[in-house]
């Protein structure tokens, strides 16, 4: 009979800021998760979304505006299983409606859990994004989720129903043009995402 497997210990901020600036690192429930940074696919539809959204949606430039975008937020979000301590998750993007987050905070992450995140999905990363972090999104009553896929050329819908966890909503593929919760005021060419 083997020995029991040593339980590895919790991983802690410290361990996330030794990680060097030329990779992304998050802390997800004790475990430090190190990806390199995003392909040059996965910037693009992350920088294009952004572009596309912060307009209307930021700035209120032929949208209603009413919302904060943000490119790869700091979010520290208690750690359900762990009394005191957090997860540090960095989505691909993420939007606070301006009544829940007026002003920004003056620290350098942010202590409230967003109305929207959108995660663009790569080989390194959709396994953390879709089991890790998704199910701790909903658990902080993220309202809205995006899971974008660059090379599948998919846009997935989530949003979260009370008591249920994440609701699947519509796949979006190719060159669709779709509005979509919580963001439907405009029309997205996702073409435009997967521009090469």
């Amino acid at each position: 009979m083997g020995q029991p497997a040593e339980k590895q210990p919790r991983a802690t901020y410290a361990d996330l800021e030794a990680v060097p600036s030329t990779k992304v690192a998050e802390l997800v429930r004790g475990t430090l998760h190190v990806f390199p940074r995003p392909a040059p696919r996965h910037a693009r539809a992350a920088s294009r979304l952004g572009g596309k959204l912060s307009g209307p949606f930021d700035l209120g430039e032929g949208g209603p505006g009413g919302w904060t975008i943000l490119v790869e937020p700091e979010l520290h979000l208690p750690d359900p299983r762990t009394p005191g301590e957090f997860d540090v998750l960095v989505p691909d993007l993420a939007g606070w409606r301006i009544e829940r987050m007026p002003e920004l905070p003056e620290t350098a992450f942010f202590p409230l859990a967003p109305d929207w995140i959108c995660e663009v999905l790569s080989p390194s990363t959709e396994d953390v994004d879709r089991r890790e972090k998704m199910p701790l999104y909903a658990h902080e009553g993220v309202l809205h989720a995006w899971l974008v896929d660059p090379i599948r050329r998919t846009l997935e819908v989530f949003s979260l129903a009370a008591g249920r966890g994440w609701e699947p909503g519509p796949v979006h593929r190719g060159a669709a043009r779709v509005r979509v919760v919580p963001f439907e005021a405009i029309e997205i060419d996702l073409s435009v995402l997967w521009a090469k």
